[in-house]
Order: structure tokens, then sequence, then C-alpha cells
């Protein structure tokens, strides 16, 4: 049998929770390892539960979920966090993916939605509400950050041309099938480029990638 997925869940509203933990108890795939209140909880039980992934509040009293999932997703072996929340304010959904989680949810999304999106994080993909996605990729855009150093774009030392060709494709929300097509490589080779960029820059998935691509000026 597939191992369930262990998810922690963290939300200062027990209705909240209480929902979600109804909502997984009738899903074969998924199980609840436990529930947390507020983000000092949600760390303590992190490290104690070792959770697969951790559904995360933003707004809670004492430590929020933004500064919560910095320190979950530190070191090697962390879960994931997928933050589910009822603000989608761009400050939220960028200080989110900025602190290492793999997922932007907001709370007026479907219940299959939810389950489908813990599934997708616990993979070890990403994914952001697609209403969220545009908003984000035109905050990136607008950054006026310095871009490079001495002809290399910032925090890319090591990595090579053709890595830098395919970091591109991928800020710009091409699959390896369509970075393979666009760069006349084999889908393999693709994703062996993108498999050598998540070890480069230390990425845990490919909304860091974005993230990356965008600081460093490769995408305009």
């Amino acid at each position: 049998m597939t191992p369930r997925i262990r998810v922690l869940l963290v939300d200062d509203q027990p209705l909240v929770r209480a929902g979600l933990r109804v909502l997984m108890a009738d899903t074969p795939d998924i199980e609840v390892a436990g529930e947390a209140g507020t983000g000092t909880e949600a760390v303590a039980m992190a490290r104690e539960l070792g959770p697969d992934v951790v559904v995360m509040d933003v707004r809670m009293p004492g430590m929020d979920g933004i500064e919560a999932t910095r320190i979950v997703t530190a070191g090697p072996g962390a879960p994931r966090v997928l933050v589910l929340t009822t603000f989608d304010d761009d400050e939220y959904v960028y200080g989110a993916l900025r602190s290492g989680a793999s997922g932007f949810l907001v709370k007026d999304m479907a219940l299959d939605d939810i389950l489908s999106a813990i599934r997708v994080v616990a993979a070890g993909d990403a994914l952001i509400a697609p209403g969220v996605t545009r908003r984000l990729i035109e905050e990136f855009a607008a950054r006026p950050e310095p871009r490079a150093v001495r002809g290399v774009p910032r925090g890319l030392d090591g990595v090579t041309g053709r890595e830098r060709e395919v970091l591109t494709l991928v800020g710009r929300g091409l699959s390896n099938g369509e970075i393979a097509e666009r760069l006349h490589i084999s889908a393999a080779t693709a994703k062996a480029h993108v498999a050598r960029l998540f070890s480069k820059l230390d990425a845990r998935d490919r909304v860091q990638l974005v993230i990356l691509a965008y600081d460093a000026g490769l995408v305009p």
C-alpha cells in the first residue's frame, strides 16, 4: 500500500482545523498527524511529529505563519509547507514563498482542490492559487533590484550557460517538455538540467527556481 501523507494542520481557528480534519478523515491517502493553533506550536509539533506536509495559516497570534514556515522548512528532511489563508495579499504570497513554502492557496478554494494541492506538494512539486500567480509574476517583474555582477546573473555562480537558459524558461512557466522543444533537446535532458539547477541553487521546487530566475534578472 502507498504510505499515507501525514499532515500537520496549523490555524488559530479551531473550526477551520476541525473542517479540514473531517475532510481528511474520509481521504484514504491523507491523515492528520497533529494540529497547532500558533506558529510557535507549529514549529514544535513539526519537529516532534515529522509530518510530510504542514498546512499553514498566515495570521496567528505571536509567531505568524511566515516566520513559522521559515523555521519549519530549514534543514534537510524538512516537511513541505502549503500556506492556506483567507488573505491573498501580495506581501503574504511573496513572504510565504520566500520563507520556503511550496504552495499558496486561499481558503475559498474547493475542498477537493485543497486535497489535490496537499498531494502535489507532498510529491515534491509546487502549486499557487491561479488567481495569485499573475500578480506574483508582475510583482517580480517590477522589482528594481541589482541584476548582475561582472556579467554573471546575481546568485548564479557555477551555473552553466545552458542551465541559465533552462532557468529562464522555468521562470517563464514552461514545463520540461516545453523547455525541451524550445531548446531542441530531449525531455530527459531538460529534466536533467532542471535537476542540476535544484542541486546547484539549493531550490526545493520549481516555485523557488522561478523566484531565483526573477531575482537574477533572467526573466524581463
